[in-house]
């Protein structure tokens, strides 16, 4: 368990915020949340996203996007959606909202055990649960990011045993995802979407469970978000304390930032969220110079919790 959620314990949540610096504030007050809840909600989602990540900002539209994490690399291909009879490019999904919409698809597709995910007022009511209403700024962030996944294309290259490209280039839903010109009825999307059969397939034969609460907590920080469901797939199959190198971290995280040393301080402060929302993780920074230590952790939810759901 992570100091913060040691110091909250030992000391109540009130004299661990009092001794806390305005840094480790907000992450006293998440962490203290999370000791508190007992929501059995679970998230799904795909081992390779736990691996690898998406663009944490824009970047241009006619770019295609690589990343490199752990024995596996992901290439994510802009595409074009028909917009009022003529085709519009859209570049490839970023940031925390297209993170979220993602998670929703892949947590109902696994749960329901169908490819074919209702939108409509379900999806409205989840993202609302997550503290994003879907309406002003926030309705325009969440159209775009709809928009870019389902226009691009992904590939997922494994190199360990799984047999080659466990992942073939293909789109993530099949037909896209289209929103209604307004919200006057509570529903801003279509009735249903259906993910394509190679993501489907490859997410219900690797999926990976996440606690609904700790996403909620760090909805709107897309590394922070990265870190999480990275720790969450790796932790607890470790068998022994792995060190992950600055230059592992950077290839997988780093996305935006040129040099390592500009990408640390942003890395540590997604990590500091990312452990208040994990209480069991156990990682550290034995050595600046070098980068974090991984150590066999309980998972992000309870063994029993996953079996029941």
């Amino acid at each position: 368990m992570g100091s913060v959620h040691q110091l909250i314990l030992t000391l109540g949540r009130d004299e661990a915020a009092r001794r806390a610096t305005a840094t480790e504030r907000p992450l006293v007050d998440i962490a203290a949340r999370m000791l508190a809840d007992e929501s059995q909600e679970l998230g799904i989602t795909y081992s390779g996203f736990c691996l690898t990540a998406l663009p944490h900002k824009k970047i241009p539209d006619t770019e295609e996007w690589t990343r490199q994490g752990h024995k596996v690399s992901l290439l994510i291909e802009p595409g074009k959606l028909p917009v009022d009879g003529t085709l519009r490019l859209y570049g490839v999904p970023y940031g925390s909202r297209a993170r979220m919409i993602l998670l929703y698809l892949q947590t109902r597709a696994v749960i329901e055990k169908t490819p074919v995910i209702e939108l409509g007022r379900s999806m409205n009511a989840w993202l609302s649960r997550m503290d994003i209403p879907v309406c002003g700024q926030n309705y325009r962030e969440v159209r775009e990011q709809a928009a870019r996944i389902s226009a691009c294309r992904l590939t997922f290259y494994w190199q360990d045993d799984r047999g080659g490209d466990l992942f073939k280039k293909d789109s993530i839903v099949s037909e896209g995802i289209r929103l209604r010109p307004d919200d006057r009825q509570g529903t801003l999307w279509q009735d249903t979407v259906r993910l394509s059969e190679t993501f489907y397939n490859s997410l219900r034969e690797h999926p990976v469970p996440i606690w609904e609460p700790a996403v909620k907590a760090i909805s709107g920080k897309s590394m922070s978000l990265d870190i999480y469901v990275w720790l969450a797939y790796r932790l607890h199959v470790l068998q022994r304390p792995t060190p992950i190198t600055w230059a592992a971290l950077h290839a997988q995280f780093g996305g935006g930032f040129k040099l390592v040393r500009q990408f640390k301080p942003e890395f540590r402060r997604a990590l500091g969220y990312a452990l208040a929302v994990y209480p069991d993780a156990n990682v550290t920074e034995p050595d600046e110079g070098f980068g974090v230590t991984l150590f066999p952790s309980p998972p992000p939810i309870p063994e029993k919790m996953i079996g029941r759901r």
